[in-house]
């Protein structure tokens, strides 16, 4: 039997010339305009509210009522609500028995949903309980206590909760891991505490942020402890993981996902290797390194490791040669891609672009008294970078190597 199709809701009219000269009638000023979109936003808000009444009493005003029907119009209270304009005084209707909850304005509520999307809009960016409180007054002349612009951002503890705990795809191609720094107070002490972000990229190529948490260092322990909460999640398999320098970590990994490919970030090992020499030397060691990782197969990375280590420069500073040496294990997973996919495995530097973002909004932060203060800031400064977070270049292209190295575990096709 066909489903029945779903009435379209009808499209509201188009506001006519006519009507905007009514409206801007006496408007001369952006102060007048202010003053007119407060007008409008109460005039229209009393229509609504007053149809919603209509609605609930089944009858219109001035009409006869129902027999059978006691509740009638009592008249209205005022009330002043905070919106996107501002502060706007409204008169709710209200029955005589007291049944009548507006949808619009419901019982309580001190806010527009406007407002509170905007108060969350700019504490994402970073400012401040303060800055805002002092922002929504010099721009809306609202007085807006601290604690009710806390209020209004614990409102999101539950919907950080759901996103930390949502299922996960079952298979992700590439995983990034990484930990940034962040200062919150811990028993009356302020504690750079660690935060880890997991940036997952599914087969279908939408890269999507599996979750961040919380603890006070960075560590192997806490990662496993990680990884078996995406297992729990309901995570399978991951396919290639690319990860720092961290000691353990690849043993953290492996425990939980055993056939996982883990590249170590190449990035991360050329910022070590110039940390080895003054920056005027640099130009000169910079291209030594890049002819390593963009080596066609491993014989030919090894001798360009190789040659880099019987370089003058490389001589004095022997550190550099034995560096890459000691990860080569991480770094050999490379060579059994063509460089086009090379590029998207390689390093860490998808989640550290992400990083960038989360610092922006923290470097106004001294400190968080909590760490569900932080998750707060840091859930919503991620929610504004997901939307910037886009499929690689070339994502196809790269999924047909992928699928020749790792096809036997990818699902079948229906």
């Amino acid at each position: 039997m066909p489903r029945p199709r779903r009435a379209r809701p009808e499209p509201i009219p188009a506001v006519t010339p006519a009507m905007l000269d009514v409206l801007v009638a006496g408007v001369e000023t952006a102060a007048d305009l202010d003053a007119r979109l407060k007008q409008l936003t109460a005039a229209l808000s009393e229509r609504i509210l007053a149809s919603e009444l209509t609605q609930h009493l089944q009858y219109p005003p001035g009409a006869t009522r129902p027999a059978g029907t006691t509740n009638a119009r009592n008249g209205t209270t005022p009330k002043r609500v905070l919106t996107e304009q501002g502060a706007v005084d409204l008169a709710i209707p209200r029955d005589r028995d007291g049944s009548f909850a507006p949808q619009l304005v419901p019982k309580h509520a001190r806010r527009l949903p406007g407002f509170e999307g905007k108060v969350l809009s700019l504490y994402a960016r970073g400012l401040t309980t303060r800055e805002l409180q002092a922002h929504l007054a010099e721009c809306y002349q609202v007085d807006v206590s601290p604690d009710l612009i806390s209020t209004i951002t614990d409102a999101i503890l539950p919907e950080v909760t759901a996103w930390q705990q949502r299922p996960l795809e079952a298979i992700y191609v590439s995983v990034v891991f990484d930990a940034l720094r962040v200062k919150i107070r811990d028993e009356g002490v302020v504690q750079h505490k660690a935060v880890y972000l997991a940036l997952g990229t599914p087969i279908s190529g939408a890269k999507e942020v599996l979750g961040l948490w919380i603890a006070q260092r960075e560590g192997a322990a806490f990662w496993q402890r990680v990884m078996v909460e995406l297992q729990g999640r309901g995570v399978r398999d991951i396919f290639i993981a690319c990860i720092d320098g961290l000691a353990g970590f690849p043993e953290a990994i492996h425990a939980v996902f055993p056939q996982t490919t883990i590249h170590q970030c190449v990035v991360h090992l050329v910022r070590a290797s110039l940390r080895y020499v003054p920056a005027h030397e640099r130009k000169v060691l910079s291209p030594l390194l890049r002819r390593i990782y963009h080596a066609p197969s491993d014989a030919a990375g090894r001798t360009a490791l190789a040659t880099l280590a019987a370089h003058p420069l490389a001589a004095q500073h022997p550190g550099i040669a034995r560096l890459w040496d000691r990860h080569w294990e991480r770094v050999a997973p490379l060579f059994q891609y063509p460089l086009s996919v090379r590029r998207l495995v390689m390093s860490t530097n998808a989640i550290e672009s992400l990083n960038r973002t989360l610092r922006r909004s923290l470097k106004t932060r001294g400190s968080f008294p909590t760490d569900e203060a932080a998750s707060k800031l840091l859930y919503l400064a991620l929610q504004h970078a997901n939307a910037k977070l886009k499929p690689p270049v070339d994502w196809r292209r790269a999924m047909q190597h992928i699928a020749m190295l790792y096809g036997e575990r990818l699902p079948a096709e229906e």
